[in-house]
């Protein structure tokens, strides 16, 4: 009974472990959405290539991939809280590396290194969140650790523009060095340890073909764009990689004790909150990716600009976490998914009207709105596919989402980024074929020409009116290209809102979380 009582009163204190674990997943989800904004400068200090220098992105997110899967196994065997650690220190380890690196292939190998800590930093803390959270209040508790995960790759762009443009290059890493050395301290002093399963063998075969396999999967679509699909290269590793993931699948389901329990899909709800995450994880993405694309490459702005135009986004989003999670230990996860996926869908649709007259004030209305159903709908949709799963089996379900919003993510962006190219050829032959000599734009090409010849062109007054209607032309196709990709982006999230009505409403627990009181128990 003492230990029991013990037990309950150490849930009521789990917000500032709740805390410390946010701040560790968020400052590796913000030092890994920040260096997009870097490579420029880096290439310019390391004297590569922008395919050379890309390799700091893929290293962190192929070692994240690779990483992910095996996670689960170590907190059930060496206990969340130990694993956890390990992640903290090797993350800080690698932070400090990638501050001293001196050329492309030192930051590539100490991004490796960050990697094998961050990556698996997501998994290991939503398995410390159901530990220390009793599950009458993981809705809110998850609200708060969600924002990490969303307002991430929302803030990272404006910092890392801001530090790029005012500071040291090296600095985005630095400063990651002093918040892992205190988390280390804190997470040591305030988290205790949960339940070890010491009989636990380590599953090889399911570790190097779920490794393998994702490691291929996820080089494949991170390389597809620029190596072209239908490569040898990239046929070869789509290939690989669906053999390898079939073994991955043969094995676990034959294995008495796998490390990524794949009957967890048994489960309905969680089957479809993992389904529904992965395309809202592509919605997400495609916002991400496309925004910045049309701020930076078309309205001339800085990635610090573009920071500050989607930070009003970001603030929202980091509200409305929390918020959901409140009403999802009210309410259940149905309404508030079916509600903010449907934000969600319309303010990505509604992108599609962009143009180079759209206003500031216009993009910043149209984030805020989708952020506001992505905050309303992520954290109940992950939170009522988790409470499907008996806490014994959090570590591993966490590792499955995990892996499946990875490769959702990596996906999102290959697709979109095939789509948004593929029909920016289309429109800039069809605005071509606008520009006959038999066209209605004849007049107007005539007039400009001999505008440019007044102003001193002389007799290359046509050639370079031809390079300045070239250039409109470029832009204009690149416009229509972005909308067209919004609109597919829309659609993934059409896709989720039908499967949001699946969802049931979380039971009422009035028991505390096993693990804390075996902690306890153990510690006693």
């Amino acid at each position: 009974m003492k230990q029991q009582e013990q037990a309950a009163s150490n849930n009521d204190s789990f917000w500032l472990p709740l805390f410390i674990v946010v701040i560790g997943a968020f400052a590796a989800i913000l030092n890994n959405s920040s260096i997009n904004v870097a490579l420029p400068k880096m290439m310019t200090i390391f004297g590569v290539s922008a395919d050379d220098a890309q390799w700091i992105l893929t290293a962190y997110m192929l070692t994240s991939g690779v990483v992910i899967p095996v996670t689960g196994y170590l907190g059930d065997r060496l206990g969340t809280k130990r694993v956890y650690l390990i992640c903290t220190a090797v993350f800080t380890l690698g932070s400090v590396l990638c501050s001293l690196a001196w050329n492309n292939s030192s930051m590539v190998a100490a991004r490796v290194v960050q990697g094998i800590g961050g990556g698996a930093m997501m998994p290991v803390s939503m398995a410390i969140v159901y530990r220390i959270v009793p599950r009458e209040k993981i809705g809110l508790a998850l609200g708060v650790w969600g924002m990490a995960a969303v307002c991430g790759p929302a803030i990272g762009p404006t910092l890392g523009g801001y530090i790029v443009d005012h500071l040291n290059w090296r600095f985005l890493f630095s400063m990651n060095i002093p918040l892992g050395v205190v988390g280390l301290i804190l997470t040591h002093l305030l988290i205790a340890e949960g339940p070890l399963r010491q009989n636990l063998r380590f599953d090889l075969w399911g570790f190097i073909s779920a490794s393998s396999g994702c490691f291929a999967l996820l080089l494949a679509l991170s390389e597809g764009t620029a190596k072209g699909w239908g490569s040898y290269y990239i046929v070869s590793l789509f290939t690989f990689s669906f053999f390898a993931l079939l073994l991955f699948i043969i094995v676990e389901l034959n294995h008495d004790q796998p490390m990524l329990d794949l009957r967890l899909f048994k489960s309905g709800v969680f089957s479809i909150s993992v389904f529904a995450g992965s395309l809202i994880t592509v919605g997400l993405y495609g916002g991400v990716f496309l925004i910045p694309l049309f701020t930076q490459d078309l309205l001339l702005m800085t990635p610090y600009e573009t920071g500050l135009l989607l930070m009003p986004a970001a603030i929202v989003t980091a509200i409305m976490m929390p918020v959901s999670g409140f009403l999802f230990d009210r309410f259940g996860a149905k309404i508030l998914a079916v509600a903010g996926l449907t934000l969600t869908a319309w303010g990505t649709w509604e992108f599609h009207n962009l143009s180079l007259n759209t206003s500031n004030h216009s993009i910043i209305i149209l984030a805020v709105v989708r952020s506001l159903g992505m905050g309303l709908a992520m954290m109940p949709i992950t939170t009522a596919g988790m409470n499907s799963i008996p806490v014994n089996q959090v570590g591993r379900a966490s590792a499955l989402n995990n892996v499946s919003r990875q490769v959702a993510g990596s996906f999102g962006i290959a697709v979109l980024s095939a789509v948004m190219q593929n029909r920016q050829v289309f429109h800039a032959a069809r605005l071509s074929e606008g520009l006959s000599v038999h066209s209605a734009a004849a007049g107007l090409m005539a007039q400009l020409q001999g505008y440019l010849a007044h102003a001193g062109a002389g007799a290359a007054a046509k050639s370079t009116m031809l390079a300045v209607l070239s250039g409109l032309m470029a832009k204009e196709s690149l416009v229509l290209a972005i909308d067209d990709t919004f609109i597919v982006a829309a659609l993934f999230i059409f896709v989720a809102i039908p499967l949001a009505f699946l969802l049931n409403k979380p039971e009422k627990k009035d028991e505390a979380p096993q693990a804390p009181a075996d902690a306890v128990a153990r510690e006693a």
